[in-house]
């Protein structure tokens, strides 16, 4: 990362994260991820950044990439949702980095709930 060494620096860093975050906005199918103290103390921030790069890496700009505050089962965390049109949400808890992919490919972009992973489900 470059170092910020004005405020035209930081400006700039800052229209960057705006294109993304709009690139993000909008989408069909919305993923969230738990970035409450809990989280972020398990590797939300990781699972965040993997998110991210798959979906970067799959050129898949329609998805909606959101975080949450606590959810409530702290001892599953990190925990990440998918939600897609008229199908229930699912809770994916325990996520590692290496489940990324796999949750992305399966479920984002097939539609296939990855069973082994599944927290919980909200109609």
């Amino acid at each position: 990362m470059p170092k910020i060494t004005s405020l035209e620096d930081l400006r700039k860093i800052k229209e960057q994260a705006r294109d993304l975050t709009a690139a993000r906005s909008g989408g069909k199918v919305k993923i969230i991820i738990g970035m409450g103290t809990c989280g972020i103390a398990a590797g939300a921030r990781e699972i965040m950044t993997a998110v991210l790069e798959e979906l970067d890496k799959r050129g898949l700009r329609d998805v909606v990439v959101e975080t949450t505050g606590c959810i409530g089962m702290c001892q599953k965390e990190p925990l990440l949702d998918v939600i897609r049109p008229g199908e229930p949400r699912i809770t994916y808890g325990n996520v590692r980095v290496e489940d990324v992919p796999m949750i992305i490919a399966e479920h984002v972009v097939n539609g296939r709930v990855v069973e082994e992973k599944v927290v919980g489900r909200t109609e």
